[in-house]
């Protein structure tokens, strides 16, 4: 099976360890992951904010950039969340029939990290270690659009050492939204405090979501308040063993 591995955009510029914990976890699981070089953006940035046309070339290389893979994996429920529900759209606007039949080909074999862990490679025990106490946000996207139900935290209870706790108000959004951060910056900023608060009630030493989008909204909030909380992406938690604990 021909598995690629989609950085996204925000983890290649941002967070770039995070797509190389996915392909640590994926090796550690008998897996050997291709990186398309070609792949850039899915265009969520633009479909999300009315601009379908504009997606129209992120959508097209990215058909063409995993066109010959088994399956996709992403450490991002928004990102994924896109590719399966928004790339349709935007071919289908753009009346391309032959994109979009590439998309109605290619968006099945797309998978969220702990979607392609638990119902393809048939695994909860990843082989992780983890000594901390933990607590786990679920994103909107996969919470909302993807429905990964549990899998994160199937994932998570089968790591080693770890003190998994629950996350008060756990299904609430943390305000990032992509530009709706941006744009309506006071409702985004409270409603990460409250997710803030959330975490910090909880008693957790780190917070681990599947975006970091949303870690980065709720950890800034944490970090300016020197909460003293950690924030962790679900493939950093994963692929930590006992020799690379930190």
């Amino acid at each position: 099976m021909k598995v690629a591995v989609f950085a996204t955009c925000y983890n290649d510029t941002m967070w770039p360890e995070t797509p190389k914990a996915v392909v640590r976890l994926l090796r550690r699981l008998g897996c050997e992951p291709v990186f398309p070089p070609e792949q850039t953006c899915c265009g969520q940035m633009f479909t999300n904010t009315g601009y379908a046309a504009e997606a129209l070339p992120a959508v097209r290389r990215f058909a063409a950039a995993f066109a010959d893979c088994d399956a996709v994996v992403a450490p991002s429920g928004s990102c994924v969340g896109s590719v399966r529900h928004q790339h349709a759209d935007v071919a289908a606007r753009a009346g391309d029939t032959a994109l979009s039949a590439a998309v109605a080909e290619l968006a099945p074999r797309v998978y969220e990290l702990s979607e392609f862990l638990v119902d393809v490679l048939g695994v909860t025990d990843v082989g992780a270690y983890f000594p901390h106490r933990v607590t786990y946000h679920p994103t909107c996207h996969s919470l909302r659009m993807l429905r990964v139900g549990d899998r994160p935290l199937q994932l998570l209870r089968a790591v080693r050492g770890i003190d998994l706790v629950d996350l008060p108000a756990a299904d609430q959004c943390c305000g990032f939204g992509g530009t709706f951060s941006v744009k309506n910056a006071d409702v985004s900023v409270s409603m990460g405090a409250d997710k803030a608060r959330n975490v910090k009630d909880s008693g957790a030493e780190v917070l681990v979501a599947g975006d970091n989008s949303c870690l980065a909204q709720i950890g800034g909030i944490l970090s300016r308040q020197r909460a003293g909380i950690r924030v962790m992406h679900l493939a950093e938690i994963l692929a930590t063993t006992e020799g690379s604990v930190s």
